[in-house]
């Protein structure tokens, strides 16, 4: 019978887009995931990653990977990818690792407008929210699995 093992320590996930990235934080038992920040994407937006990183001590980035509703990756993942390991080589030891990303800006989108907040005085916290819900669902496959979500980044300098 394989065993599971419970990595301990904080996880930082990003949802990455053409104007912000969304990053969410979890406790050290990888119970909760919440919202940190709203980055703008662009210039310092990977050093800030580094700081954030830094400042939570994480053990480990997720990024989200956008995919078409059939799975298929598109100009989008690319960026995302290509992004991903920019970030890996300047976030090394601190492992960075690709999730399935589909529909969670919809479903924080979803959530935000239930709690009453408008799509565009929102977006900065959906970016957040969506991060939030990339983390969570990477800590839960974790969880049932007992292995790391996702594929790992190799790093691209």
């Amino acid at each position: 019978m394989e065993e599971r093992v419970w990595r301990r320590g904080r996880r930082i996930a990003v949802d990455v887009g053409d104007a912000r990235i969304g990053v969410a934080s979890c406790d050290p038992d990888g119970l909760i995931a919440t919202p940190v920040e709203t980055v703008p994407a662009g210039g310092r937006s990977q050093a800030r990653l580094k700081e954030i990183v830094e400042e939570y001590d994480a053990v480990e980035v997720v990024v989200g990977l956008p995919r078409s509703l059939n799975g298929k990756e598109g100009p989008a993942a690319a960026k995302v990818r290509g992004y991903a390991g920019r970030l890996a080589a300047l976030l090394a030891p601190v492992p960075v690792r690709l999730v399935d990303e589909r529909m969670t800006t919809v479903t924080a989108a979803a959530g935000m407008r239930a709690s009453g907040v408008k799509a565009k005085k929102g977006r900065s916290a959906i970016d957040q929210a969506a991060a939030v819900v990339i983390l969570q669902n990477a800590l839960e496959t974790e969880r049932v699995s007992g292995r790391p979500p996702g594929e790992s980044v190799e790093p691209v300098g």
